[in-house]
């Protein structure tokens, strides 16, 4: 299943779930919930943090927060 890192630069996709249990809580609360629509806005280069637009609002995360989040489309 892929996930978040895995969208070019402003593709949608719908969240489907998460790979880390703990750190699907806190991502839960910042709006990243199963069926919301997620879109990759920034990917920073070397390996940084990448930026998601999820419930109306952008979203800064490690790559590794990220790839937690799968999605389907």
């Amino acid at each position: 299943m892929r996930n978040v890192t895995h969208l070019k630069l402003y593709e949608k996709a719908i969240i489907k779930g998460f790979t880390d249990e703990v750190l699907s809580v806190k991502l839960m609360e910042m709006g990243c919930l199963p069926g919301t629509e997620v879109s990759l806005e920034l990917v920073a280069p070397w390996g940084g943090p990448v930026a998601i637009e999820v419930s109306g609002y952008q979203l800064s995360l490690r790559r590794t927060e990220a790839s937690s989040i799968l999605i389907e489309g």
